[in-house]
């Protein structure tokens, strides 16, 4: 077998990224998002600044099926972005950075996110 039937690096589909990797990159991915989201929140200020006209015409965008799915992303990513920030001010002082502990805690930032962003949207409706 001639070498150049080889990839010359890991690639994506041999090598899977580590949680901890995948979270980091995530992590980023939720603050771009939540900057995006915040026009989304100046849109919706101004329009209620603006009457009620403009209110309902962005309650009904934001209303809509597509809305209410970009709501719920900006949701997650709120809740993510805040628990993994938390992780992060931990390691800050020390604690966490054993592998195990890096481990389960990324693990709990994903399930406490997730169950936040349920119950804020079951709250909400």
């Amino acid at each position: 077998m001639s070498s150049s039937h080889r990839p010359l690096s890991p690639h994506l589909q041999i090598y899977r990224l580590p949680l901890l990797a995948v979270m980091s990159i995530t992590h980023r991915i939720a603050g771009v998002a939540l900057a995006i989201g915040l026009l989304l929140l100046a849109w919706w200020l101004g329009a209620l600044a603006a009457g009620p006209g403009a209110y309902g015409a962005v309650q009904a965008v934001l209303g809509s099926l597509i809305g209410r799915v970009v709501m719920l992303g900006f949701t997650g990513a709120l809740f993510y972005h805040l628990f993994n920030g938390l992780r992060h001010l931990l390691w800050d002082i020390g604690w966490g950075f054993e592998i195990p502990q890096a481990y389960n805690s990324g693990r709990t930032v994903i399930a406490v996110a997730a169950l936040a962003t349920v119950v804020t949207w079951l709250a909400a409706l």
